[in-house]
C-alpha cells in the first residue's frame, strides 16, 4: 500500500488540553472540531476527547449529525448557524446548539413550529467584520430572541477576535472591553476567546473558551509555541532514487537544477495529499531525521529531495514532511501560508493513524 499517512498522537492532544486548562483553570473549553477536526480525522479526534472537554463547535449541521451518529453525547455548537429552516428540525432531533448571526435566522424561528426548545448562541460583531450583530443593534436583537418561545432562555452570548494572534494589536483589548460593556448586567454564559486569545488574553477568558489551533498543537502565534505539542506527523517513504548529472533539471517546469552530480529521491506525496504546491525549493523534509532540501516543483502525487548529502539513503527510509521534528508552522511560512491550511488540506486518501 502506499505509504503515505498521516498519523494523530492522542498524547499530544491531551496535552494540548492541559495548557488550555492552565491558561484559562476557570473556563470551560470548546474543542473547535469543524473541517474534519482541522484534517486530523473529527470521529477519532471527538471520541479520544469527549471526556477532556465539555464541548465541541462544528462548522454546519453535516458536521455535528457526523459527531452525534458517532456517539459524541456532549453539546455540539454550529459555528455558522442555520441557513434554512428544515435544519431546525434536525437541530432539535440531534440535541444541537445554533449560533444566531443574521435577521433572517430570527424570521426563520419565529415561525418555526419545535416541540421542544432549542439552545441558540447570539453572536456580536465586534470588530471581525464578518458574521455577528452589529454593537447598536444588539439590545433589539437580544429582546426580539427572548420574545420566541421556543428558544432556551437565558439566550448565550458571544464574539470573535480578528487580530487575537498579533500580541501588540490593540484592537483586541478594544474588542474585549466593547464586548464586557454590551454584554454587563446580561446574566448568561458568554464566550469571547479562540486560541490565540486562550494562550495570549487572559481579558478574554470568559465562561467558555473556543479551543481550535492549539488542540492541534501548532501556534497561532509566529514566535511563541506556548509549549504546545503537534498532533499530526505526516510521513511517506522515498519511493525513488536516481543519481543525476550536474545540469539535469528535476521536475515540470525545469525550476531546479543539479550543481554537480546528485543522487535525488522521490516521496510518495504531492499536493493531491495536501502537501502545498507552493513550497519552494529548499522547504526542509527529514529523511530518516536528517534534513534535505525540496527539489523542484511538488507534483500532484510525489515530491523530489536532493539526498547528495545522504549518501546512504535507499528507497523505502521515511520522509517526514511535519511534525514533532518539523514544525508544520515552519513548512506552512516558507510556502507562504498558515498552518490551518496544510492541516485542513490533507486529503482523504491519506490514511489517519490513531496512537
Amino acid at each position: 500500500m502506499r505509504p503515505t499517512q498521516a498519523i494523530i498522537d492522542t498524547a499530544a492532544l491531551k496535552h494540548n488540553i492541559t495548557i488550555a486548562r492552565q491558561r484559562a483553570p476557570h473556563s470551560k473549553l470548546m474543542a473547535v472540531v469543524k473541517a474534519d477536526a482541522y484534517g486530523h480525522g473529527a470521529v477519532n479526534i471527538a471520541q479520544v476527547i469527549c471526556d477532556d472537554v465539555e464541548a465541541f463547535a462544528v462548522c454546519c449541521i453535516e458536521e455535528a449529525i457526523e459527531l452525534r451518529e458517532a456517539g459524541i453525547q456532549q453539546p455540539i455548537l454550529i459555528l455558522e448557524g442555520f441557513f434554512e429552516s428544515n435544519e431546525l428540525p434536525l437541530i432539535q432531533q440531534y440535541n444541537l446548539q445554533t449560533v444566531i448571526q443574521h435577521s433572517f435566522q430570527i424570521d426563520i424561528l419565529r415561525t418555526a413550529k419545535l416541540n421542544k426548545p432549542i439552545t441558540t448562541w447570539l453572536k456580536i460583531d465586534t470588530g471581525m467584520g464578518r458574521l455577528g450583530f452589529l454593537p447598536e443593534d444588539f439590545p433589539h436583537v437580544w429582546q426580539q430572541l427572548n420574545d420566541i418561545a421556543h428558544i432556551n432562555k437565558p439566550l448565550k452570548l458571544m464574539t470573535h477576535l480578528a487580530c487575537a494572534d498579533e500580541l501588540d494589536n490593540s484592537m483586541t483589548a478594544q474588542q474585549i472591553q466593547q464586548f464586557n460593556q454590551l454584554t454587563q448586567g446580561y446574566k448568561t454564559e458568554k464566550s469571547i476567546a479562540n486560541s490565540a486569545g486562550i494562550l495570549g488574553w487572559q481579558t478574554a477568558h470568559a465562561d467558555w473558551n473556543r479551543m481550535g489551533i492549539m488542540l492541534y498543537g501548532a501556534s497561532p502565534f509566529d514566535k511563541q509555541s506556548y509549549n504546545l505539542q503537534p498532533v499530526m506527523q505526516l510521513q511517506s517513504e522515498l519511493i525513488s532514487i536516481k543519481h543525476c548529472k550536474k545540469g539535469q533539471t528535476i521536475g515540470y517546469g525545469a525550476t531546479w537544477q543539479c550543481e554537480h552530480d546528485s543522487k535525488i529521491g522521490v516521496v510518495a506525496i504531492g499536493y493531491a495529499d495536501g502537501y502545498p504546491r507552493h513550497a519552494p525549493s529548499g522547504t526542509p523534509v527529514l529523511i530518516n531525521g536528517q534534513r534535505v532540501p525540496l527539489a523542484g516543483r511538488v507534483s500532484m502525487d510525489m515530491l523530489a529531495v536532493d539526498l547528495t548529502q545522504l549518501p546512504h539513503a535507499k528507497v523505502g527510509d521515511k520522509a517526514l514532511l511535519w511534525g514533532k521534528s518539523l514544525p508544520v508552522e515552519h513548512i506552512a511560512s516558507l510556502a507562504g501560508t498558515i498552518s490551518y491550511e496544510l492541516l485542513t488540506h490533507i486529503n482523504k486518501r491519506v490514511p489517519r493513524s490513531v496512537m
